[in-house]
């Protein structure tokens, strides 16, 4: 039986806790969903087995975060296109009473997002730097962005154990599908989030980082401060901008406060639904969390197969149809690129191959039909509001730009 332990007044006391080998039953040794692959060293050394980065991403429906080195498509704006995108992201601010115009960066921020089961292998170049080599033969020079380019990447070898191993001591990380017998260290988290607009079912990760049976929600009793397995938890829910109501599968109720993990200093709560992609919910939607019993660990890595270009149709302004090769935003070019949008504190990261047609809407948000058939009204971020940069259509060697403000509508696929 595991044990976890509450610290009260200098002495501990044992909780008792659900017993968690008794989950990891053959039935529920699924082993798809977890990244897999081989991490060779400078030394020369190579480690095989799970993958995780750091104590975050395991899953190959995970997020790989940085931003890209080159933009290339910006070469095929004539000068005029390139200056008015100059001005229309300049801003006015006042100091002191003097009103200043202050040059934007369309430029800047260009983020790289793919999910790992998206990359055939990692190049790392140093502190902050790879290159991503995409299934579809693609590859990307990134930097900085996240920590994904700085993070250990930790490896559960088969023969050797558990092996921390820093960036900057990586040649190159090879993704693969788990052998048959591999036996996963614990079982996915999956359950419903509900919030106050609707309910989001599907794969977890608290804070931006407990996805596993095994990691531990952190908080504090009126007794003494505690650390509780998440596979022994049925239900969490929001009390308060500082605590929660957390509920075991043994019945036992705790409100927890004094952590990132029960309070608004909550990173956000990821769940892989379905029907949008990536959700990240804040803690001010957030009301409360069920978790199933274990299962399916998700889709395997043979599963995402590769993603080349966006193409479809724009329809501008002035009624004409431009059909080809889509860069949306001058920027996302393949189908497992990232449309990103919020709603009300609600953030969506959603595969462009997910993304039936995308429709601008006056202030600053789009309406976006997705594959599910669900329907978004998104805001707040470039993809979708005033700071887009536009679309680009290349069709029979020549090429179309489209300022945002002039698009109608972008209908994908055919």
């Amino acid at each position: 039986m595991s044990l976890s332990k509450i610290r009260v007044s200098g002495l501990a006391v044992i909780l008792m806790t659900v017993p968690l080998a008794a989950h990891i039953t053959q039935d529920h040794a699924d082993t798809r969903g977890f990244i897999y692959g081989r991490v060779v060293t400078e030394s020369g050394s190579e480690y095989e087995g799970f993958l995780r980065w750091g104590t975050q991403e395991a899953f190959w429906d995970d997020l790989f975060n940085s931003e890209k080195v080159d933009l290339p498509y910006i070469d095929y704006l004539d000068d005029d296109e390139y200056d008015r995108l100059n001005r229309r992201n300049r801003r006015r601010i006042s100091i002191f009473g003097l009103h200043i115009n202050v040059e934007g960066d369309f430029l800047s921020d260009r983020q790289f997002v793919a999910r790992f089961g998206d990359i055939e292998r990692i190049e790392p170049l140093g502190s902050g730097e790879a290159i991503v080599y995409m299934k579809n033969g693609s590859e990307y020079d990134v930097s900085g962005g996240a920590d994904d380019v700085t993070n250990r990447v930790h490896v559960i070898d088969a023969s050797l154990g558990e092996i921390d191993i820093r960036w900057n001591r990586i040649e190159l990380i090879e993704f693969f599908e788990a052998p048959r017998g591999a036996t996963p260290p614990a079982w996915r988290l999956y359950g419903t989030v509900e919030t106050y607009e609707q309910d989001y079912v599907g794969f977890i990760q608290w804070d931006k980082e407990e996805c596993l049976s095994t990691d531990e929600l952190d908080g504090d009793t009126d007794d003494g401060d505690v650390s509780i397995q998440m596979g022994s938890i049925a239900s969490i829910e929001r009390r308060s901008s500082r605590r929660s109501l957390v509920t075991l599968r043994d019945g036992r109720e705790f409100r927890l406060h004094g952590s990132n993990d029960v309070n608004d200093d909550n990173r956000g709560i990821m769940i892989e639904d379905e029907r949008f992609g990536r959700v990240t919910i804040d803690w001010d939607s957030f009301d409360r969390v069920t978790f199933s019993e274990p299962g399916a660990s998700g889709r395997g890595y043979s599963s995402f197969a590769p993603l080349g270009e966006l193409t479809g149709t724009v329809f501008d302004e002035d009624g004409e149809q431009h059909t080809g090769q889509i860069v949306f935003d001058l920027d996302e070019s393949e189908g497992w690129e990232m449309l990103n949008g919020n709603i009300n504190g609600i953030e969506f990261d959603i595969p462009f191959n997910m993304v039936v047609s995308v429709e601008p809407l006056r202030g600053g948000r789009a309406r976006v039909e997705l594959v599910s058939g669900e329907v978004l009204t998104l805001e707040d971020t470039a993809d979708v509001g005033d700071e887009n940069a536009g679309i680009l259509v290349l069709h029979d060697r020549r090429s179309t730009y489209i300022y945002w403000d002039d698009v109608e509508r972008i209908e994908f696929g055919g």
